[in-house]
């Protein structure tokens, strides 16, 4: 008989067992789990209250109340939440409380015994929850008046591994550790001052390389078509106005002048014949005006060949330094009419010729304010201030798309050391717009033509 009651109650005791195991199978969410651990497994064995702890982080193993026995909702500020919270992090340390145990008052910190007298049973069973890998995800602390059996323990210790893996089930492990208080305000702080850092407003600015131009220079051009025979004077050299700087190629120009003199000289000699013999022959008087009108248009010819002649020396228009490329590109190469070939500038007159490109463009007005950085002295920059920009992009030498900007010194630079064709970087600045728009213009920029927005 006793034999038989004895089997009925373990058979009582699996079934038990399979049923809450069955109930934390079923369970949708980790509130309904915690709340089915701390309340439903007195089925299997009988304590007074249970508490469920949840892991804060995986490997310092801390731990926090997350349910009790009889309670819907616990107070995280209440005494008795606090104590607990405390009682678990002094008594146990990493190693030991992922293991099976028993406690009583006389583990208790002296610190923490009156809590004990208020809050807690005389004997404490410490269950923890662990997965087959050892990870630590919690614990349960269950409390009653009578000591704990071995076959007890061997039961929760079995139900613990079962309930960590449905905790798992129904959240993600990186969810199920919760983060610490102080981690989530470090978050919060860090995201708010990102934020008040990014809507800081900022000037915008772009970057474009930067040339030292002359004002309203004066342009030499080819007078005609030819071909540059030499050139007088070496660049960046100060000319005086009237001075030859270069001269074509004559000797063809030359030939044709001597050949149209020749020829009115000859017309001019039939015309003294023909008035000569237009006395007595009235076949000559006839002839009369057709060689006057030939010899009209030799002398046209011969001014004509005089005049291009003459252009072939080419003269400075004003005062100034020589401004081209070097004498090598330009002796023996063949010009056309207009083409441009030099310029005149005055030294003390100078402004900066700035390329933006098209995709670094932005809203420029007048009197906008740039520093330039000389590649001559990288270090210092200089003030500038913008005074026009082109409305149509074109294509510079580089094949870059870009507009033109001409922007003047400011008064507090210095301008005598500054030469004509001094190249460097120019930072140009816009108006004034979010931090977060200042670094991420340019790829929103490429997102939109991307995506075609």
């Amino acid at each position: 008989m006793v034999e038989q009651q004895g089997k009925s109650n373990e058979l009582t005791t699996i079934s038990r067992l399979l049923q809450l195991e069955s109930m934390a199978r079923a369970a949708r969410s980790k509130e309904a789990l915690g709340f089915m651990i701390v309340n439903e497994t007195r089925r299997l064995v009988s304590f007074r209250q249970a508490y469920l702890f949840l892991s804060l982080h995986p490997i310092q193993r801390d731990c926090e109340m997350y349910a009790a026995s009889s309670v819907a909702v616990i107070d995280e500020h209440s005494p008795l939440v606090h104590w607990f919270n405390k009682m678990v992090s002094k008594l146990f340390n990493s190693t030991s409380i992922d293991k099976l145990q028993q406690l009583d008052e006389s583990q208790c910190p002296a610190d923490l015994k009156e809590g004990w007298h208020e809050f807690s049973l005389p004997f404490v069973l410490w269950v923890p929850l662990k997965l087959p890998d050892g990870t630590f995800i919690g614990g349960l602390w269950l409390t009653r008046e009578t000591p704990w059996r071995e076959n007890e323990q061997a039961l929760l210790k079995h139900l613990g591994g079962t309930y960590a893996h449905a905790l798992v089930a129904v959240t993600s492990r990186r969810m199920l550790y919760k983060q610490p208080k102080v981690v989530k305000i470090a978050i919060w702080v860090i995201l708010l001052f990102m934020f008040a850092v990014l809507i800081k407003p900022t000037q915008l600015s772009a970057l474009a390389p930067v040339e030292i131009s002359a004002v309203e220079p004066t342009i030499v051009s080819a007078p005609m078509d030819g071909v540059v025979a030499e050139i007088f004077f070496s660049p960046n050299t100060r000319v005086v106005k009237n001075e030859v700087l270069f001269k074509l190629e004559d000797s063809e120009l030359r030939n044709e002048y001597n050949v149209a003199e020749k020829t009115l000289a000859v017309a001019e000699a039939e015309l003294r014949k023909a008035e000569q013999d237009a006395f007595g022959d009235s076949k000559s008087k006839a002839q009369l005006s057709l060689l006057k009108a030939e010899v009209e248009l030799q002398r046209t010819k011969l001014r004509y060949a005089r005049e291009q002649l003459e252009k072939v020396n080419v003269a400075a228009g004003q005062s100034g330094v020589l401004i081209y490329s070097d004498r090598s590109d330009w002796i023996g190469k063949p010009v056309m009419v207009g083409e441009r070939i030099m310029e005149i500038a005055e030294p003390s007159r100078i402004q900066l010729k700035i390329n933006l490109p098209v995709e670094d463009a932005i809203v420029l007005e007048n009197n906008a304010s740039a520093d330039i950085f000389l590649d001559a002295d990288p270090l210092n920059p200089l003030p500038a201030t913008v005074i026009s920009t082109s409305y149509r992009p074109y294509k510079t030498e580089q094949d870059v798309m870009s507009y033109r900007v001409y922007a003047n010194f400011d008064e507090s630079v210095d301008t005598n050391n500054l030469r004509i064709g001094l190249q460097g970087t120019a930072k140009v600045y816009g108006e004034k717009v979010s931090l977060f728009f200042y670094l991420f213009r340019r790829p929103i920029s490429t997102l939109r033509q991307f995506l075609g927005i």
